[in-house]
């Protein structure tokens, strides 16, 4: 009989110990992607319908940033544009006006 409470009294102890286990392993997987450097953020939501989002994302490392526009509805993710953000932004054109010989 008391072989028996004890076994049981181990099973509720262990199953007692089940939800914080869990926690635990969840926070050390998690822990590993959060502090991860390629994460994903997003940028900007626009809905242009009931069941449709265009989404703005930025994903991968630093120096490999890539920005996606997504087309989002209940059944499927379209690419719609990427942009490579790690490249060199390159300087605005600069347009010359003719001389009007005014000031």
């Amino acid at each position: 009989m008391t072989q028996t409470l004890g076994l049981v009294a181990v099973f509720v102890f262990l199953l007692a110990l089940l939800p914080m286990a869990v926690k635990w392993l969840k926070q050390r997987a998690l822990g590993s992607v959060a502090g991860a450097d390629s994460a994903a953020k997003i940028v900007s939501v626009l809905a242009v319908g009931p069941q449709q989002r265009v989404v703005t994302v930025e994903q991968g490392p630093d120096h490999a940033r890539v920005r996606l526009t997504l087309g989002v509805t209940a059944h499927t993710i379209t690419l719609l544009h990427s942009a490579d953000l790690s490249a060199e932004p390159q300087a605005p054109a600069v347009i010359a006006l003719p001389d009007s010989g005014q000031v």
